[in-house]
């Protein structure tokens, strides 16, 4: 089953801006999302329109270029990352809604700079779950 990962910044006008609109596999634990806004507001939901999870997950702290958004008793979690080994094979969801899977990350000592790598795949019909043959993904 797909899930559809909905992010809307709540800053913004009176009901907020779109910023993400996105297609999973379903079952993510956690996903990764590049320049999130400070105060975001998500909702999941699977392909029957059964809504998965729904929170709002704010920023707390000093921004990094990745949150990591986590699915946890309900609700979801967030923080602020620096992604590692530990996060290789994640999706990532951009502004706009493409997604990514992580495939490397490095980042100099300071945090001055970075540079990583995403692999974009794609099927028409969209099939459940769906992934290239040899895709590492992180559930």
């Amino acid at each position: 089953m797909n899930w559809t990962w909905d992010l809307r910044s709540r800053d913004g006008g009176m009901n907020g801006l779109d910023f993400c609109r996105a297609l999973t596999a379903g079952g993510f634990s956690g996903v990764l999302v590049h320049a999130a806004p400070a105060r975001l507001g998500v909702r999941v939901t699977a392909d029957d329109d059964t809504v998965v999870v729904r929170g709002d997950a704010d920023r707390e702290g000093d921004y990094s270029p990745v949150t990591l958004l986590e699915l946890a008793d309900g609700g979801v979690r967030r923080s602020e990352v620096w992604p590692d080994e530990s996060h290789l094979g994640l999706p990532v969801l951009l502004p706009g809604g493409e997604v990514g899977v992580l495939l490397r990350w490095e980042h100099a000592p300071d945090r001055s700079w970075w540079r990583w790598a995403v692999e974009f795949s794609n099927h028409r019909g969209r099939p459940a779950d769906w992934a290239p043959e040899g895709q590492h993904l992180q559930r």
